[in-house]
């Protein structure tokens, strides 16, 4: 089956009201290096300070994910949702701005957490509610464009803020400004849409999905995809055991695991980094301009993924995102036996990050398309619920991991870790591949039986069908 995936909209805004995500995303992405550097710098933590401040925050967000999506099905303001969500970022942020030591960061941290997904779903849904059908394509595709330009406006904040050697406390209130110009412009600039969608049409567009489980800003963990609460009914081990066995000739298992892998690496690697760039002598601002590059190379390289998705195929894109990803975190220990002076350390740097930002745009167009494709005309809600559990788990795993080894003071090891479980990854992506096929073969068998034969036998049967 194949599957198109808009990247470049036909107009860079569809309506003008989506640039009200501009300032909310310049927010996230500039939080997303500040916060780290105020517990390297400010409050003179440790790396294992910040695995446990992510530890903390991804374990309140998979709960978080799930109560939110319940709400946002239960009831239908989605402009509400928006509000509270970025003026609720507002009020921690500038929170954040007196917080004096690491117990009431992780408390405050953990508090965005929990508020990180009340508009995860809303933003979704109040595109698909607002949009007419043939139009959604343009609109998620401009959404995707909107957040990475927030993307870029924040960090090239933080870069001449603490370029001009401003303090990392007082940035945080200038992000939350920023978050609070959002709930502005949702409040006063948008409309509520008369009709009502729920969380699991966000999974019949690809479009939608992509915008769920595009790469979050660096160094700040993603937010899972729950579309509806899990059912808590018995015996769960049996109900998996026989959900295994049905899914055994399936694409999805493999699909499902090789994603874990992925995102155990990118989390592991991601939370380890801004701590291994303080570590080498980089400034804020040094470390604010390697975020950009990433974010750069992410804005240039996704509106190119969906032709390249189309040529080259989603399988073999997947794989090339993968390699390019592994390649970036083998430089990056490879950077670790060099001793560069601070301006070589900088530039090499910047490349690399930039490489793992385009690898990351070709990974998440690719695995979404396969696996949108998955779970077309199967239960959405529940396999969905399966990827963000493992997305959750895996954010949580990654942070612990990165703790454990922050213990042995081994940035190279956690580099070299995290390269190899993305190569784990490869022959799983090759084996759903096959699966794949495999499963469209039986497919068409099923849906195309073989012609009767004719009297005559085998030879009649070919001459009927040359008439």
């Amino acid at each position: 089956m194949g599957v198109a995936l808009r990247t470049v909209p036909a107009r860079l805004v569809a309506r003008p009201w989506l640039l009200a995500f501009v300032p909310v995303n310049a927010a996230t992405a500039g939080f997303g290096v500040v916060l780290p550097l105020v517990i390297l710098v400010t409050l003179r933590g440790s790396w294992a300070d910040v695995a446990l401040a992510a530890t903390l925050y991804n374990a309140v967000l998979i709960v978080a994910s799930i109560v939110w999506g319940h709400l946002a099905d239960r009831f239908p303001y989605r402009r509400g949702f928006l509000i509270v969500n970025y003026v609720g970022f507002a009020g921690l942020y500038g929170l954040l701005v007196h917080v004096g030591s690491l117990t009431e960061l992780y408390a405050v941290y953990a508090a965005i957490g929990a508020l990180a997904p009340a508009g995860a779903s809303a933003s979704n849904l109040l595109i698909l509610e607002k949009f007419p059908e043939h139009e959604r394509a343009t609109a998620f595709a401009s959404f995707q464009e909107v957040s990475m330009i927030g993307s870029l406006v924040g960090l090239l904040a933080g870069y001449f803020w603490t370029g001009a050697g401003r303090g990392l406390l007082e940035l945080l209130a200038v992000l939350a400004a920023l978050a609070l110009a959002s709930a502005g412009a949702v409040a006063f600039g948008t409309r509520g849409a008369e009709r009502r969608l729920w969380t699991r049409h966000v999974a019949r567009h690809a479009e939608s999905l992509a915008s769920r489980i595009r790469p979050p800003p660096p160094s700040h963990p993603s937010i899972p995809f729950f579309p509806r609460r899990p059912r808590l009914r018995p015996q769960p081990l049996a109900r998996f055991s026989l959900w295994a066995r049905e899914e055994l000739r399936h694409e999805l298992p493999l699909v499902l695991i090789a994603g874990f892998l992925f995102n155990l690496s990118a989390n592991l690697f991601n939370i380890s980094y801004t701590p291994y760039l303080y570590s080498i002598g980089l400034s804020a601002a040094a470390i604010f301009l390697v975020n950009l590059g990433n974010n750069l190379a992410q804005a240039l390289v996704f509106p190119l993924t969906g032709g390249l998705a189309q040529r080259l195929g989603s399988d073999r894109l997947v794989q090339r995102g993968t390699y390019a990803r592994c390649i970036g975190y083998l430089a990056t220990a490879g950077l670790t036996f060099v001793v560069l002076a601070r301006g070589n350390a900088l530039g090499a740097n910047v490349v690399v990050y930039a490489v793992l930002g385009g690898a990351i745009a070709i990974y998440t167009t690719a695995s979404t398309l396969i696996l949108y494709r998955g779970i077309v005309g199967r239960d959405t809600g529940s396999l969905l619920g399966v990827n963000s559990a493992l997305g959750g788990a895996a954010a949580v795993l990654g942070a612990a991991i990165s703790g454990l080894l922050a213990v042995l003071g081994s940035f190279r090891l956690v580099f070299l870790v995290a390269a190899g479980v993305l190569l784990v990854s490869l022959p799983l992506w090759t084996a759903a591949t096959i699966a794949y096929q495999r499963r469209r073969t039986g497919d068409r068998r099923a849906i195309d039986p073989p012609p009767p034969v004719l009297p005559g036998g085998p030879r009649a049967t070919a001459a009927a069908k040359t008439h």
